[in-house]
């Protein structure tokens, strides 16, 4: 049987003041495990949302980001733009830091946030989220519009999709 502190702690703010209860656990782990996606699977995601992008007619690039943002695998095409590699990379970041596709996102890119550097806001940048757990996220550049973009990104997604489900 866990064994539970219970106090309250007072936070002021300048004009305010704000009770805040918080909980301790006496026997809280000290350590967190993260899943994340082996080389391998990472590839696979990029490769295949590429190659969805290619299939359509599109030269584009995938990037794949772990959960802190780090990349971890970049597909791009033969004739991709090279802008695209920056392009996807901040689409990846993007969707993975705020734990959202970027194209839910959209209406925030004019705003201080959107203007954050290393921060795109525009769609085509996709969770990896596979039964509530958020391994990372892909994001595509290159296609003629974003929503092509997250269509091709959410295809290398489906490319995984099902090993990892049965993997947790």
């Amino acid at each position: 049987m866990k064994n539970t502190i219970k106090f309250m702690a007072l936070v002021i703010i300048p004009g305010s003041l704000f009770f805040q209860q918080a909980i301790a656990e006496e026997d809280k782990a000290l350590t967190v495990s993260i899943k994340r996606l082996s080389a391998e699977a990472a590839l696979k995601v990029a490769e295949s949302a590429m190659l969805e992008c290619r299939k359509q007619g599109y030269q584009v690039t995938a990037t794949v980001v772990d959960k802190s943002g780090h990349i971890q695998a970049v597909a791009r095409d033969t004739l991709a733009p090279p802008v695209s590699i920056g392009i996807s990379k901040e689409k990846a970041y993007t969707a993975v830091n705020f734990s959202a596709d970027t194209s839910s996102m959209a209406s925030r890119q004019n705003t201080a946030i959107g203007n954050f550097d290393g921060v795109l806001m525009s769609p085509g940048g996709v969770n990896i989220n596979i039964a509530g757990t958020i391994y990372g996220a892909v994001g595509v550049s290159g296609a003629p519009s974003g929503e092509t973009d997250e269509a091709c990104a959410k295809a290398g997604v489906a490319a995984v999709a099902e090993e990892l489900e049965m993997a947790d």
